[in-house]
Formats: structure tokens, C-alpha cells, sequence
């Protein structure tokens, strides 16, 4: 797709503005803006790896990457912070921006007090330290314990039995019916 004689219009309840060009950027939803944005996040995160020393697991720098989140491993929170300026700097260099308000940090220690009297500082822009996290779909606490990963799969699986609890014990369904719903639902 190109952006070359594009012109768009806003609509704001019954009123449509006249056309204007689009000179740059590409249309909402356009299939290649994923893409580009990949090749740039790459980019950036290959500066990252060439120009700090963060924590390596087999041999490579851990960034956990996905769709538009980031996330920075490292041994300590200097490395951390030093990674993430790195980050930010190449970001900037292509044109992205990080976003403070969505920026978090979590010091995954056995140590209750690790990381307490440090805060992650950068462009005038002080993260928040959480204790725990979600990431896609898991939630990482900051004594790295898997307990209550357990306990929230636990509560999701009582509330899906629940919900369906008066369907499962129905004498109106053939039990070969209800196992083929519950075989479904796993």
C-alpha cells in the first residue's frame, strides 16, 4: 500500500471535514504497520545488545518481546537501568517513543528488601516498582514465586466449573453430551 494521492476525512457525529492529504504514517489497521513496526523494534533492540552488557541466559541477552511490550532482564538493577537507557536512546534514534506512564519495574529477588532504596530514573521520568506483574496471561511476582500463579488458576478454574455447574448436573442432557461440553471447554 502506498500513501502516495491518500486523503482521508473525519467524521464527528453528522459532520464530515473536507479531504487532507496523508503525507506520512500509514492508514489504522494497514496489514504493514505490524511489520514496520517489528523491523524498527528489532533494530532498536539489536543496539541494545551490541552496546550494554545485560543478563545472558545461553549466551544471549534476555529482552522479552511482545507485540509492543517490552521487557528488560538483568542481574541488577544498575544493568537494568543502563539496558533501559540504551532502550529508550534507540528508540528515540527511529522515531519511537517510550511510554513513562505504561513503564514498570519489578526486582525479582528471594531478598525481601532487594532493590527497595533504588528507583529507575530516566529522562526526568521515575518508574513505578511493582510487586507483581501479569505478562501474557502469567503473573511474575517479585520473590519469583509461583503460588499465586496457582491460586489465580485455581479461582479461574472453580469460576469456569461454576458457571457451568447447573448445565453439567441437568438430568435434561445425555451424560455423552456433557462430556463432549466439557471436552470443549478444556
Amino acid at each position: 500500500m502506498s500513501l502516495t494521492e491518500t486523503y482521508s476525512r473525519v467524521r464527528v457525529g453528522k459532520n464530515v471535514s473536507d479531504k487532507f492529504p496523508i503525507r506520512n504514517g500509514l492508514k489504522q489497521g494497514d496489514a504493514l504497520s505490524p511489520m514496520l513496526f517489528n523491523f524498527a523494534l528489532e533494530y532498536a533492540i539489536r543496539r541494545v545488545q551490541v552496546n550494554q552488557d545485560g543478563m545472558k541466559l545461553s549466551g544471549t541477552h534476555q529482552f522479552l518481546v511482545y507485540a509492543d511490550d517490552f521487557n528488560i532482564l538483568g542481574g541488577s538493577i544498575h544493568t537494568l537501568k543502563e539496558n533501559a537507557e540504551a532502550l529508550v536512546a534507540a528508540t528515540r534514534e527511529i522515531g519511537l517513543e517510550v511510554s513513562a506512564d505504561k513503564t514498570k519495574y519489578v526486582v525479582m529477588s528471594p531478598d525481601q528488601n532487594a532493590g527497595r532504596i533504588h528507583s529507575v530514573r530516566i529522562d526526568n521520568n521515575t518508574f513505578e516498582r511493582l510487586e507483581e506483574f501479569k505478562y501474557l496471561g502469567t503473573t511474575l511476582t517479585n520473590q519469583n514465586s509461583i503460588a499465586e500463579e496457582i491460586k489465580s488458576r485455581l479461582r479461574s478454574g472453580n469460576t469456569c466449573y461454576h458457571s457451568v455447574q447447573n448445565l453439567l448436573s441437568s438430568r435434561l442432557l445425555s451424560k455423552n453430551l456433557k462430556s463432549r461440553y466439557v471436552y470443549i471447554e478444556l
